[in-house]
Order: C-alpha cells, then structure tokens, then sequence
C-alpha cells in the first residue's frame, strides 16, 4: 500500500511535498520496523518525513501542526487512532498529501516472545492454562496439540475452523472483523508449537467481507516478517492459506472440514484414524475453532496463571458470549466462563419492553446455539461454563445466546431450526437424512394444527432413533431443541391442536413488532 502511494500520489494536493509521518510504536515496534532506514528511503523519493517523539492519536494533530499542516491535525485524529491491530498501518489521508506510517503498541508482542520458548513448553503453558475449545466441545486445547505425533516423517498442518454457521452464533465472524491480527498471531504460535510449516483458515464462503479482512491481514503479515522463511531470525518458516469453502453448515464438522479442504464434498470422515494422526492430506493435523486460537497469544503474553485466574474451576478463563432475540443491546460480550445469564441479560440493557413498557419476560433460551437443548426463566442464575450446562441436562456450545419473550411461539421457532438441520444435511447417512425430513413433516402439522397428542410421542420416538445413530453430530443437534421444548412446552405444543392452528401473532415476536400482545384474543 505505501509503495502505491509512493508511485501514485493522490490529486488534489495542495501544492506542498507530500508528507510522511512516522508514529513510534512501542519499545518491540523497533525490532520489527526501521524507522530510520523508511526515513531515508523517503527522503530519497522527495517525501518531507516527520517522526513525533509521542503516542497517542491526539499527538497527531501535534504532528501536522509541527511540520507545517496544522490546519488538517484535528481531522486525522479521527481516521487514525492508536492501538491499532497492524503492525505496519499505511494511513487513510484526509488530505492528498498526508500518509501515516504507524507502529502499534505490544502488536505481535506475544509472537516475539513464543519464538524464544521451547515448542514443548507452549504447549505446556495453553495446557497450563486451562483452555478449553471454544467450538463447542470443550476439549482441552493443549491436550489436543500434545495428541500431535512428532515422529511422524509426514508435514504437520495447523487448520483454524471458521465456518460459523450455527443458528444463533455469532462470535467467530466478529472477532475476525474486529481483530484479524489477533487470529493470525495466534496461527503463528500454534503453528510453532506444533511444528506445522502450513497453516489454513477455513472461511465459510458467503461471508467474502471477512474473507477479504483475513487475506489483508495475513498479507500485512507477510509484510512485516511474521510469516514466510525464517521469521524474524528464527528459523522457523510458515505458510498461511485463507480458505473460502463453498458454503456447508456441515463443514463446521471438523472431518468434513478436511474433505471440503481437500476439494471433494464435505462430508463427515469415519474415525479412527483421527485427524491429529491421518488429518489433512493423511497428515498429522490440529483442528481448532477461531476463538480458541485467537485466546493463544494472550496467554504466551499474560501467562496461563492470568488466564486460569478467570473462569471456574474446571472451564477457565474467558469467552465471547453471543446475546440475540429479544434484548436491548443484541451484541457479543467478552467475559470470564462462569458468568450467568441474567448478568450479560443486564449488560446487553436488559430484556425489550413489553405491551406495558415494562421488561418483557424470558421464555425460553439457547446456552449455545440452536443445536443445545433449550433452558427457561428458572435458568437465569446458572453458571455459563461446561460443568453447569451439562448438570442441567444441555451445553454450554459455542456460547450463542438466543433470548426469547413470550411472544414467541416456541413450537414456530423449533420448526425453523429443524427446518434448516433438514437442508443442511449432507445425506451420507439415513438417520440424519430421513429423520431430520420426518421431523419437519410432523412439526409442520403440529404447527398447523393438525394431527394429535400421540404425535407428541411420535416425534420424541424419531428423536430417539437418531439421536446417537447419525455419522456426526448434525442429527444429534437437531432432535436438541425439539425433546427440550416438548419437555418444558408441552401444553403449547397441545395448544395448537385445541386452537386448531398457533395461538400466536407470528408478527409479535419480530424485532419491528408494535408493543401488542404476543398471544391471538
């Protein structure tokens, strides 16, 4: 980007050289970046270079006032602010002849720092630390990368699973917006650990911003010397891959994955063998969801004493939880495992106002995602971590929080998620595609109004016939919500059949809905 710029200045400059402002970064900025070897280039190429012995954005506006463009400093302030994920920033200018060339403070600190450990003792500190995956099971994260045969003559591969594609979770997709530098880093030392030299990030393909945020990032990498041949003296080599899949929600299935990688369908492996022996091209290889990688580098930074330090117990440290549906502030709320739902309910601002302008009442809600038996208002106050989800009959999952108020019809609502478990299906085996196509067919009629209280056992009894009997867990997640809201809904679901069709105005429980009574007179 700044060799563009060099070679094509923008119009509209004022007349002046174009200026070049070098901003300090911190103490390791130096070590990673020549300001003074930049400095001379530039002035080489007829660029006036001026470096602000400062931090901060507002020393910016001090800058361009120093050198002469202190009509423009207010404005930069807001283009360029400090803390920035790049190490290397070429600015946006405000005006034509302005480029900011910026250090962030501590940006692949931690890097710097894994490169002079042991690969042995990272993975001896993301054990140490307690982390968990934060895909949805719950495996030991350092565990997994011990499993790593290293006397296996074959390459090993890192793969980061980004194929968010659960109803309801909404935490990968954010995070690689908001601070793709973060996911990145975090490849790098996994990669070392390991002792991969290829790494590959799995993007779910409809989601080409991200993608396109990604590839930058790792571009900008590349750039400052934190990928490639020997990173930053070390020794050590890596390759990173960004990988758009074709769009499968069945490919956030780790083996199926590695198919679609491979470029065949995506569909589910048979194991053993497991990845971490015969994973991508036959090869050792750890599989980890975004977050999980994304948590690394604040551990190799902070140490695994400051990450265990969070959490509970047994589920230690922090996570990005995912509140939607029926909350003020729908968003995602980083905190410690172990926090409740009635405490992130009070930080997104509370449930929406009912009829009455008053809070609406939780119905019902998903600890993680669609794919997790559902819970109710008498769960508020239960520890969000893996321990307490699982004693209270569902998963903490991918930690995507759906709040629903009593406007919502829960029998509608299961429908859909099943509607989409039925779509979704790879079909590789008969449990999962017949059963999820049954279990639309009878929910459909209930939902209408139609059939009778037998139907009831009907669908738990299909529940059960692939409930542990499909290839992956796809079928699994699909009979989640439905034996969970027949269990605490049963009268609703008998409602629809006395009502001859739902007792609910579908229109109440949407986001434009007016402050009506959610249930038909």
């Amino acid at each position: 980007a700044l060799s563009g710029y060099l070679t094509h200045p923008p119009s509209g400059t004022s007349g002046a050289k174009p200026l070049v402002v070098l901003v300090h970064g911190g103490p390791e900025a130096r070590d990673y970046f020549d300001f003074e070897q930049w400095s001379q280039y530039l002035a080489s190429n007829g660029f006036r270079v001026f470096q602000p012995q400062f931090r901060g954005s507002s020393g910016y506006g001090k800058a361009f006032a120093e050198a002469g463009y202190g009509q423009w400093g207010g404005l930069m302030q807001h283009d360029v602010t400090d803390g920035v994920e790049h190490l290397i920033r070429p600015g946006k200018a405000t005006r034509g002849n302005i480029c900011i060339i910026g250090a962030s403070y501590g940006g692949y600190a931690a890097l710097k720092k894994a490169l002079g450990m042991a690969s042995d003792d990272i993975i001896t500190a993301v054990k140490d630390s307690g982390l968990r995956g934060r895909g949805g099971a719950g495996f030991p994260t350092g565990m997994k990368w011990s499993f790593i045969p290293q006397d296996n003559p074959k390459p090993k591969y890192l793969v980061v699973n980004a194929d968010e594609s659960e109803p309801g979770t909404c935490k990968d997709i954010p995070l690689m917006m908001a601070s793709p530098h973060t996911l990145v880093e975090g490849v790098i030392i996994s990669s070392f650990a390991i002792r991969a030299n290829k790494a590959f990030i799995y993007i779910r393909g409809e989601v080409l911003h991200v993608i396109r945020r990604v590839q930058a990032a790792v571009a900008e990498a590349y750039a400052a010397g934190h990928l490639g041949t020997d990173i930053h003296g070390s020794g050590y080599d890596l390759d990173i891959v960004v990988h758009a899949g074709a769009g499968a929600y069945i490919c956030g299935e780790e083996t199926a994955l590695l198919e679609g990688l491979e470029g065949r369908r995506g569909q589910p492996r048979l194991r053993p063998p497991f990845p971490a022996v015969a994973g991508l091209y036959a090869s050792p290889t750890v599989i980890n969801n975004v977050e999980s990688i994304a948590s690394v580098p604040s551990i190799i930074a902070n140490g695994a004493e400051w990450f265990s330090s969070m959490g509970t117990e047994k589920s230690k440290g922090y996570g990005i939880f995912s509140l939607s549906g029926h909350v003020n502030r729908p968003g995602q709320y980083e905190a410690p495992l172990g926090i409740t739902l009635r405490q992130l309910v009070e930080l997104a601002g509370g449930m929406r106002p009912g009829p009455d302008g008053q809070p609406s009442r939780l119905k019902f809600w998903t600890p993680g995602g669609s794919s997790t038996p559902l819970l109710t208002e008498e769960h508020l106050d239960l520890p969000l971590d893996f321990e307490s989800m699982g004693e209270a009959g569902t998963m903490l999952g991918t930690r995507a929080l759906q709040l629903f108020d009593e406007t919502t019809c829960v029998v509608r609502a299961v429908l859909r998620w099943t509607e989409f478990y039925k779509h979704e299906s790879c079909g590789k085996c008969t449990p999962c595609r017949e059963g999820t196509w049954w279990l639309v067919q009878t929910l459909a009629a209930l939902e209408r109004g139609e059939g009778s209280e037998s139907d009831l056992d009907l669908l738990l009894d299909q529940c059960e016939n692939i409930l542990g009997r499909s290839f992956c867990a796809l079928g699994d997640g699909a009979t989640s919500p439905i034996s969970s809201s027949i269990t605490f809904f049963r009268d609703e679901y008998l409602a629809h059949l006395t009502h001859g069709g739902c007792p609910f105005d579908p229109a109440a429980s949407t986001a434009w809905a007016a402050t009506t009574a959610g249930a038909k007179a």
